[in-house]
C-alpha cells in the first residue's frame, strides 16, 4: 500500500483510477471536497468544545467562589455604609466645625487689628496735620522775631554808622585844624 491512508481524499481518488461514470465521479469529488472543508476550514466543533469547557469552568468550578466573593463584597459595603461612613462623617463634621471656629476667630482678630491700624493711621495723620499747623505757626512766629531782631540790628548798625560818621567828621575837623596850624 502507498503512503496514502485509507479513507483519505487521495485514497478515494486512487479508487477512481478505474473507469467510473461521470455523475458518480462528480459525487465522489464533492464528497471529498466536503471532507477537506470540514477538516481544514470548519472550526465549529472545536469552538463548541471550547465554549462547553468555558461554561463548565465558570458555572461549576468558579460559580460558588464568585458568589462567595460577591457576598463578602456586599457585607463589606453594607458595613462601610452602616458603621464607617457615619463615623467618618461625624469626625469630618467635628473637624470642619473646629476649623471654621478657628477661621472665624482669626478673621475677627484680623478685623480688629486692621481697625486699630486704620485708627492709628488716622490719628497719626491727624497728629501730622496738627504738628504741621504748629510748626507753621512757630515758623511764622520765628520769622516775626527774626524780622524784629533784624530791624533792631539794622537800627543799631545805623546808629553805630551815624556815630562813626560823626566821630570821623570830628576827627577830620581836628585833623584839618591840626594841619592848618
Amino acid at each position: 500500500m502507498s503512503s496514502r491512508a485509507v479513507g483519505s481524499p487521495l485514497h478515494s481518488l486512487r479508487k477512481r483510477d478505474t473507469p467510473v461514470p461521470a455523475a458518480v465521479s462528480a459525487q465522489l469529488i464533492i464528497k471529498d471536497i466536503g471532507e477537506i472543508y470540514s477538516r481544514l476550514l470548519d472550526h465549529r466543533p472545536i469552538i463548541q468544545g471550547e465554549v462547553r469547557y468555558f461554561i463548565k469552568e465558570f458555572e461549576e468550578k468558579r460559580g460558588l467562589r464568585e458568589l462567595r466573593v460577591l457576598e463578602k463584597l456586599k457585607s463589606m459595603v453594607s458595613e462601610t455604609n452602616n458603621q464607617t461612613l457615619p463615623s467618618c462623617q461625624e469626625a469630618m463634621h467635628n473637624s470642619l466645625n473646629q476649623a471654621l471656629q478657628t477661621l472665624e476667630t482669626a478673621n475677627h482678630k484680623f478685623c480688629r487689628l486692621q481697625q486699630r491700624e486704620q485708627e492709628e493711621t488716622e490719628l497719626s495723620g491727624n497728629q501730622l496735620k496738627t504738628d504741621e499747623i504748629k510748626n507753621k505757626a512757630q515758623r511764622e512766629l520765628l520769622m516775626k522775631e527774626l524780622e524784629c531782631c533784624q530791624a533792631e540790628v539794622d537800627n543799631k548798625q545805623r546808629k553805630a554808622m551815624e556815630h562813626l560818621k560823626e566821630q570821623y567828621t570830628e576827627m577830620e575837623k581836628d585833623l584839618s585844624k591840626c594841619v592848618s596850624f
